[in-house]
This record gives structure tokens, C-alpha cells and sequence, in this order.
């Protein structure tokens, strides 16, 4: 028996690695106590999805576990031990908005949390591959400063700088600038993951994850950029746009796509590794572009209003350079578009979304 635990398992990225792994032929634990319900509300819940995973993926278990409950987590891992192969950690607190309301919480789950799951690989299955989603918010606002030309919908660096062509890799530096406290909680987990793997041998890796996208996001105003701002043009629930002229940029991955880079890495491990992960050159969008291709699939004018101000420790222009994971996994490549995305997200959930606004005006009718 070969097992792989995956945290955030009713995520999107932890509910994409759930089917793919189950499909090749592992029994998946999945470790998820739905706290995206806590941290955006009752319409960012993932408990939709869990529903859908246990109705369809036959090798998957489900725990209702926190993984900062230590005792909790070394119960799984020890009634398992060395048929753990892999472990896939996405569960988090993701927002750099909500970070600032909680930031004792935000770093208990981040950072207290990974080392949790570090310790609980290291004492019951050492030889497991141990993957992170890390963030790009590592880097703080240092991208801001990258000289930047403002065109006609987007901002993009000047054509001489070196990061134009590809995008901004991982040699970027992460001190002496502005993080937020969730940049800040996910540093930490970052560095001990690679720690982990430098200094214990294990085969960890941290992908420091841009905007991931599809179809199971629960986007919120939060957190979960194209999928909320598609659920908002189908409803026509009003969308507000944070500074930046509405041209920032950000490449988008789609979560099948960087579920394959993980196996790429789990098929042939590199202890104590880091790529910067994302839809790079071949995948990304500015704000108003993201609002075009919206409007045009769902046939309706978004409700968009617009505010000056940014939110702070938010990016004006961010594209991953993934040549380094490219080099190392040459097999990989990136299948999805910005159109194939934003319509795979509206036509996988606009009944559900539909359905959700019908019961929402029907309880407050009766209630007024």
C-alpha cells in the first residue's frame, strides 16, 4: 500500500492533488477542517467540495483534523508510517487582507502548522516526499520596484530588464522590504521546509505558488482572484477593483497544471528545492483584460467599481519565471490558457453559483 496525506484536501489545490494521486493508484488521506469558512465566511466553505470527493474518489479518507493539533496529526501519520510516499501540504490561512485582522492565528496555522506536518514526516516517514505551497508573497513588495511601463491595459517591466522576457525567478531577494504578516507566516514555513530537507535529508520541496486557479476554488473578495471575479460577473454581484489603474498583472496556474509539477518532483525528488510556480509567459492577464474575457463569456457587464488605493503589500506586476523547474523537469508544460481557464470555471459552477443567490434572496425575502 502506498499512501499519500494531503492537507487542505477539500482546497483547490489540495482537492485537484486528491483525484490525481487516487487515480495513480494511491490510497489519499485527506486532512481539511474547512477553516476557509472561518476565515472568509459561510461562501468561501469547502465543504462542497469534500462532499463531492467523498461521492466520487473510492481511495480517499477523510480527517476533520487541524493541523496544529500535534497529537491529532501523529495519529495519522503513525497509523500509516512507511507507506506514506507522499505528502502534499496546502492547508493554510491565505490572505494577506485577513492575516492583518488575526495575526497570532495567521502564524499558528502557517508557520506552527508546517512545522507540525515537518516533524510528523520526519519521526513516522522520513522517506516521503514532503511538497509545500509556498507563495510568491516570500518576496514582499520587492517586485513593486522592478521599473515598470504602463501600457494600454497592463503594466509590464521595461523591455531591457531582465526579468521582462521570463518573468521573476527565484533569485529574487526576500529581505529588506515590506512582506504582510502573511508573507511574513509563510516565509517562516517556507525556510523550515527547505531546512527539513538541507539539514535532515528529506525530500522537501516549496513551490511558491502565484495566483492558482479552477473550477473548485471557493473565491472570495479575500482570496481566489479569477474565480470570484467569474462567480460576480455570472451573479451579477458587485466586484470592487484595489488600485493600480486596474492594470495589475498576475500570471494564473491552473490547479491540474500544478498538480502535474508536483508529480514531476515526487516521481524523481530534489531534497530542500524551490520554484517559483505559476502560469508564467504563457499564462497570466492583467485586471481589465481578467474583466474582458469575463464579461464576454458571461454575456453580462460586470458591476465592477473601482478604488484608488491598493491593498498594501499587494503587487503591481507579478510573473513567475519557471525555467528553473523546467530545466530540472523538461516533461512539464503548461496546458492551460486564461480564456480555457475563466470558462472551465463559469461553465463547472455557474448552476451551483445560481442556485446558491436563489436560496440567499429567497431567505431574506422571508425574513423582511
Amino acid at each position: 500500500m502506498s499512501v499519500a496525506i494531503i492537507t487542505g484536501s477539500a482546497g483547490l489545490v489540495g482537492s485537484e492533488a486528491v483525484k490525481y494521486f487516487a487515480n495513480r493508484g494511491l490510497d489519499v488521506v485527506g486532512i481539511d477542517n474547512d477553516m476557509r469558512a472561518e476565515f472568509f465566511g459561510e461562501e468561501a466553505s469547502t465543504r462542497w467540495v469534500r462532499n463531492r470527493l467523498h461521492a466520487e474518489v473510492r481511495r480517499y479518507s477523510h480527517n476533520d483534523v487541524d493541523i496544529r493539533d500535534a497529537q491529532s496529526i501523529e495519529n495519522i501519520f503513525a497509523r500509516f508510517g512507511k507507506d506514506i510516499s507522499l505528502i502534499v501540504h496546502t492547508a493554510a490561512q491565505p490572505s494577506h487582507d485577513w492575516a492583518a485582522t488575526n495575526p497570532m492565528k495567521d502564524f499558528t496555522v502557517n508557520a506552527n502548522g508546517t512545522s507540525v506536518m515537518l516533524e510528523a514526516a520526519r519521526r513516522f516517514s522520513p522517506e516521503a516526499v514532503f511538497v509545500f505551497m509556498s507563495t510568491n508573497k516570500v518576496y514582499g513588495e520587492r517586485p513593486n520596484h522592478l521599473p515598470l511601463v504602463e501600457m494600454r491595459t497592463r503594466w509590464e517591466p521595461s523591455p531591457s530588464h531582465p526579468y521582462a522576457a521570463l518573468g521573476i525567478p527565484e533569485t529574487m531577494p526576500i529581505d529588506g522590504t515590506l512582506h504582510s504578516l502573511f508573507g511574513a507566516s509563510k516565509i517562516a514555513a517556507d525556510v523550515l521546509v527547505q531546512e527539513y530537507g538541507r539539514y535532515f535529508g528529506m525530500k522537501t520541496v516549496c513551490f511558491r505558488g502565484g495566483c492558482l486557479t479552477g473550477p473548485n476554488h471557493s473565491g472570495t473578495q479575500a482570496h481566489g482572484f479569477l474565480a470570484y471575479l467569474m462567480k460576480c460577473a455570472a451573479t451579477r454581484a458587485p466586484y470592487k477593483i484595489f488600485g493600480y489603474k486596474k492594470k495589475q498583472v498576475r500570471d494564473n496556474i491552473h490547479s491540474a497544471d500544478l498538480i502535474r509539477a508536483f508529480d514531476e518532483f515526487y516521481k524523481s525528488p530534489r531534497p530542500g528545492e524551490v520554484y517559483n510556480m505559476g502560469g508564467g509567459r504563457q499564462c497570466n492577464c492583467s485586471m481589465l483584460e481578467a474583466i474582458a474575457m469575463s464579461e464576454e463569456i458571461t454575456a453580462t457587464r460586470l458591476r465592477a467599481t473601482y478604488v484608488d488605493e491598493n491593498r498594501r503589500g499587494d503587487h503591481i506586476w507579478w510573473i513567475s519565471d519557471v525555467s528553473k523547474f523546467q530545466g530540472h523537469y523538461p516533461n512539464w508544460k503548461i496546458k492551460y490558457d486564461i480564456p480555457h481557464i475563466l470558462r472551465e470555471i463559469y461553465e463547472l459552477n455557474v448552476e451551483r453559483w445560481r442556485s446558491e443567490c436563489s436560496i440567499v434572496a429567497k431567505a431574506t425575502s422571508s425574513v423582511s
